[in-house]
């Protein structure tokens, strides 16, 4: 068998660039000598992201089509499309890809199309639990469409459906046995409970605001609280670790450490943030974000407590209710116990693996 090469594409936030890492690390795991090329959205994340994980990337000149329709960058959104069709044909050409992988984002969708065209495999990996609007129309050429919950079959192609679950950092798996290390690592007091509060890498606004807001309530409740502000916020909020019972963090770089020290998570509802939370299994209350595309993360965390398995709490409803819900949680083991229990059977470890699985059979069927 000749060299094999892959193109993956996803970007525009890490719930789309860290899965294609993941799959690319796999694939490499498999086949080391393979060539990889990632393309990704000029100006976005994916551009520093990606090198740093030790792989080539090129950009396309794209963007999405904003809320607002009059804009700058709607008028140029033609322009921009035609630019990366062009550029994208360029690059399947020239590379020769043998499968090209699309984790969603707008740079996936003008390279999924060219490569559909040129008649080379495509596979998509959709995190959300309600897909954009380019992975739907890729659906309808791609050969395999790895998915991490049930129902998508009202998107996508039922015949093309693999439920794979979302590929996540495998540190997070391990987290049994931590908890000693865990206290000891966040200088914990072992008598209380400990809530984590998880707003991204950039950080949550809403949730910080709600924090804030909640901190005498959080202390009369005698929990301790390991607080992830984002780095945009950080520098807002770090006084308040002047209470003993706050710790405040830009970042969490032992993230396997901060879950194994919860005992009560708060969080957005990110597709990726979710497949974690669930392989974790803790106790967790939802806040999801309303300013995503298709209100993506209600959805998501909708799926999760729709069986029984997490709390949500929309951000309009915060300030009458996340009070109660939240007293009712700390105070009931039962219900911690039976929503971790329950969080737990969601979670698809083998994600990574399996959706590499795929990608082989689609080289094979195209070898044949």
């Amino acid at each position: 068998m000749s060299k094999l090469k892959f193109i993956l594409s996803g970007g525009g936030t890490g719930g789309h660039i860290y899965p294609a890492i993941a799959i690319a690390n796999e694939l490499k795991l498999r086949y080391p000598d393979a060539d990889f090329l990632f393309v990704g959205a000029k100006g976005r994340m994916e551009m520093e992201k990606v090198p740093s994980a030790g792989y080539e990337i090129e950009g396309l000149w794209i963007s999405g089509i904003q809320r607002k329709l009059v804009s700058k960058s709607n008028l140029l959104f033609p322009f921009k499309l035609l630019s990366s069709l062009w550029k994208a044909k360029k690059i399947v050409n020239k590379f020769k890809p043998n499968v090209v992988i699309g984790t969603g984002g707008f740079a996936s969708g003008p390279l999924l199309y060219m490569a559909n065209a040129k008649g080379i495999p495509t596979l998509i990996q959709e995190q959300n639990s309600f897909p954009g609007i380019t992975n739907k129309l890729l659906s309808k050429k791609a050969k395999k469409i790895c998915v991490a919950y049930d129902g998508l079959d009202r998107f996508f192609p039922k015949n093309k459906i693999i439920k794979t679950g979302n590929p996540v950092r495998q540190d997070l798996l391990a987290i049994d046995g931590k908890r000693e290390e865990a206290l000891s690592h966040f200088e914990l007091d072992k008598t209380k409970k400990n809530v984590l509060v998880l707003g991204g890498s950039l950080g949550a606004r809403r949730i910080n605001q709600l924090v804030e807001k909640e901190l005498d309530f959080l202390e009369k409740e005698g929990v301790q609280l390991i607080w992830q502000t984002g780095k945009l916020y950080y520098e807002q909020y770090k006084y308040h670790s002047e209470k003993p019972m706050v710790q405040t963090h830009a970042f969490l770089n032992r993230m396997d450490l901060a879950y194994a020290a919860a005992d009560i998570i708060i969080s957005r509802a990110g597709a990726s943030s979710v497949s974690e939370l669930c392989i974790v299994g803790k106790p967790t209350i939802f806040i999801p974000s309303p300013n995503v595309s298709e209100d993506h993360q209600t959805k998501n965390a909708q799926a999760i407590v729709g069986e029984n398995a997490a709390i949500m709490v929309k951000e309009s409803e915060l300030d009458d209710q996340f009070e109660t819900v939240f007293s009712e949680l700390i105070s009931n083991k039962n219900k911690q116990s039976s929503l971790g229990g329950n969080m737990k059977q969601l979670a698809l470890v083998n994600a990574t693996s399996d959706i590499v699985d795929e990608v082989e059979k689609l080289i094979k069927n195209n070898l044949k």
